[in-house]
């Protein structure tokens, strides 16, 4: 299922990771691992933010996921199914059948 992960990472948190070089590699490793379609960073809630779409096989994926994430940065996630305009077209074509 395509799916939205949002990222919000603590500022004291995420500034030790760029300090200390693990920011790369959870970013890196986030990036190796879920093969996203777009990842795009920003900020947000005032804290420094990713944002990866990608297609999530299994919900059990969901833990290996957010750890490095929850355990490195003390971020906050969400996870959102989304859909793209090919979804939403073939979603609104069924509705009228």
């Amino acid at each position: 299922m395509r799916t939205l992960l949002k990222v919000v990472m603590e500022v004291t948190a995420s500034n030790a990771a760029i300090k200390n070089a693990k920011l790369p590699e959870i970013i890196k490793a986030t990036v190796d691992k879920l093969k996203p379609e777009a990842c795009f960073f920003l900020a947000s809630e005032g804290c420094r933010t990713g944002m990866f779409v990608f297609d999530l096989k299994d919900p059990s994926d969901i833990p290996g996921i957010a750890e490095p994430f929850f355990m490195e940065l003390n971020a906050k996630l969400e996870f959102q199914p989304v859909m793209n305009l090919e979804d939403l077209k073939k979603g609104l074509a069924a509705i009228g059948q």
